[in-house]
């Protein structure tokens, strides 16, 4: 856990017990948990709510499995739920492979052609194709170096052998030698 965030869970527990420090844990009803998490969570995102929301909630649980066993969790209210309740995002929406072969032959720079087709066929990132050199290129692959997953993945690609002068390739990926670019010429379609 990250040291801002655990240093956040202190602040709020501290403002809590200072707010309800001297009550009778028992007597605490849903209506001042939920002014408490409103004034709390003023002005922040949906998800910093519904954060505070479920540590007073597993706050209570804890209090209720380890010391007693008859207390009722005011968090557990069907308005508290409803209203600290992070709504659902939008669906990605899923381009039509036609539709990504437009994007990618409409596109007029080499660079961001080379980059679409590397990312769209390749299955890459845009930081994991940024990171590419000419050092990464054997025969008809790619070798990310220092991908996000951490292990060293191979990417078997015809995009970058695409045009027979490798004019794309050498010129964003550097130079290649020309014995090397007769040796993927002669071995692309095998």
């Amino acid at each position: 856990m990250q040291k801002n965030t655990l240093k956040n869970y202190r602040y709020f527990l501290a403002v809590f017990k200072k707010e309800f420090g001297t009550f009778d844990i028992s007597k605490i009803t849903s209506e001042e948990i939920m002014d408490f998490l409103i004034n709390v969570s003023e002005g922040q995102k949906q998800t910093t709510k519904k954060l505070k929301y479920s540590l007073l909630k597993a706050l209570f649980n804890f209090i209720k499995d380890s010391v007693d066993l008859s207390l009722i969790n005011p968090c557990e209210s069907p308005i508290l739920r409803k209203t600290f309740k992070v709504a659902k995002g939008q669906p990605w929406t899923i381009l039509d492979r036609d539709v990504v072969d437009e994007i990618i032959f409409k596109t007029d720079n080499f660079r961001n052609r080379l980059m679409l087709e590397l990312m769209a066929r390749g299955g890459m990132r845009v930081g994991e194709v940024l990171k590419l050199k000419a050092k990464n290129v054997y025969d008809r692959k790619l070798f990310l170096s220092d991908p996000k997953s951490g292990r060293q993945v191979e990417i078997v690609s015809k995009i970058i052998l695409r045009h027979a002068n490798l004019a794309t390739t050498q010129r964003y990926l550097g130079k290649v030698s020309d014995t090397e670019a007769i040796y993927w010429i002669e071995n692309i379609y095998k």
